[in-house]
């Protein structure tokens, strides 16, 4: 891990330490003299919510935060902390630091949280000047928290890194062939097992929405599988996540509007991340649930070859589809998967995508579109883990009457709706190729930010991989 997280019992003497505290009178006056007792509470005085003192041997920092009307609340405001003293240490040139709570709570692992995923960089496509973060090592230090706890954490945060690796990575170096290639390494180096369907496989599958997207392009379209099975998963069915993999999205014939942002379009593979990034945290944690994943992957180009606005294409369920929109190309390549997905026989399917503008224009960037036909009980899991770390779920209906908005008059249905409701649409047409208990996840507006924002940084955020393993080790231990 670039930012390597560990866990100590005792806390080393003389070293870089951050003292979190919720209070004036949770102070450890054992840490500090008289002098820095003093200058503390003139700090606090001032509403000064970090304060540092230099010990000339070593620097100590001192974190107040206030706790929040809830638990999740108080939780996020730590992360953010985290994030306010990653600009500290960066500033005092900090290599390593060691967090321990006065409380003696479990503060330091959010404070980490934040920290670790605020010291994130990408980095390997630099030439000169590629200096990395100077922050290298954080230690988490107290009773309340075991070094299972850290190692956990540590390993998801990772998880989260290699997931934004991905997003990040430009096209010219991720095709669908190099992206299977990529998520294969990254999940086997866990200890899950992957299989790769070529264009010939899928060919043979005749999965028409996979196919007909990638028609422009020279590069080979793929179908990864991937499964997660120890041996004492508590599941008898599995539960299947499938990412969209638009490696590289134009909109095809129907180009996009707003060409001056196309080179965004590289993150339309967020959620094949995502789903990649979940695994290898699953794995690593040996979480015992079986699980399988799939990403169907492409990019959408303009070509002589193209699928065009008009066309009718043969699904892999065999249903057939008019094609009014080939911007609207990820919930074709989503059909072909989840209509694989029965297969399995699976309990839950969870598909994730960067699938619409219109639930990013709905919500922005400060939740993720659900809609599904999972039971109330799973629904709320899932809500409860976006509480939890703080990628909040936004429910939108999945009402009978929007199904009227893809009838077609020529086809079985037509691949958009009309202006109004767009992302439900958008649900709705993957809703028609599931027959088991299903949730969609619109992360459009989370996966890839323009500006910073806190803890998730500045482009690719790895949306949804926290929020993903909360609700599946939930859903391992009930």
């Amino acid at each position: 891990m670039r930012t390597e997280l560990t866990y100590t019992a005792t806390l080393p003497e003389q070293t870089n330490t951050v003292v979190l505290v919720s209070g004036r009178d949770q102070l450890p006056q054992e840490r500090f003299t008289a002098d820095e007792l003093d200058y503390i509470n003139r700090q606090l005085d001032l509403k000064s919510p970090l304060i540092s003192i230099n010990k000339l041997s070593h620097q100590l920092y001192l974190l107040h935060t206030e706790p929040k009307q809830t638990q999740a609340q108080t939780n996020e405001a730590l992360r953010k902390a985290g994030h306010a003293l990653h600009q500290r240490l960066l500033a005092d040139k900090v290599s390593e630091v060691t967090l321990v709570d006065a409380n003696n709570g479990e503060s330091a692992l959010y404070v980490a949280e934040g920290l670790v995923l605020s010291n994130y960089s990408f980095l390997k496509l630099k030439t000169e000047k590629a200096t990395p973060p100077c922050l290298q090592k954080v230690t988490v230090s107290g009773k309340a928290v075991g070094e299972k706890q850290v190692t956990e954490l540590s390993n998801l945060l990772e998880a989260v890194y290699r997931t934004r690796d991905l997003v990040n990575t430009p096209y010219n170096m991720q095709t669908a062939t190099l992206l299977s290639e990529q998520v294969k390494k990254l999940v086997e180096e866990a200890g899950v097992q992957v299989e790769v369907l070529d264009e010939v496989q899928i060919q043979s599958l005749k999965m028409g929405g996979l196919l007909s997207v990638n028609q422009a392009s020279d590069e080979q379209p793929t179908f990864t599988i991937l499964e997660w099975k120890p041996e004492n998963a508590t599941n008898s069915q599995p539960i299947v996540l499938v990412g969209k993999g638009v490696v590289y999205d134009t909109g095809g014939l129907s180009i996009k509007p707003t060409p001056n942002s196309m080179d965004q379009m590289k993150s339309d593979m967020s959620g094949a991340a995502a789903v990649a990034g979940t695994f290898y945290a699953l794995a690593k944690n040996k979480v015992p649930l079986h699980v399988i994943g799939l990403i169907p992957a492409t990019d959408n180009l303009v070509s002589g070859k193209a699928y065009a606005p008009g066309d009718v294409i043969t699904m892999y369920s065999r249903h057939t589809v008019e094609v009014l929109n080939t911007d609207a190309e990820g919930r074709l390549i989503l059909a072909d998967a989840l209509h694989f997905a029965k297969k399995y026989n699976p309990s839950l399917v969870i598909d994730i995508a960067t699938l619409t503008g219109a639930a990013a224009r709905a919500i922005g960037r400060e939740g993720i579109v659900m809609m599904g036909t999972a039971d109330d009980l799973v629904k709320t899991d899932l809500k409860v883990a976006g509480d939890i770390c703080h990628e909040r779920l936004v429910e939108f209906p999945l009402w009978d009457e929007y199904q009227d908005h893809l009838k077609s008059e020529i086809a079985d249905l037509k691949n958009i709706g009309g202006a109004e409701a767009g992302a439900i649409s958008a649900g709705k047409f993957l809703q028609f190729f599931t027959n088991y208990p299903w949730v969609h996840l619109d992360i459009a507006g989370t996966a890839f930010l323009t500006g910073p924002d806190s803890y998730r940084g500045k482009q690719g955020t790895g949306s949804s991989v926290r929020l993903l393993y909360h609700f599946l080790t939930s859903q391992a231990t009930a």
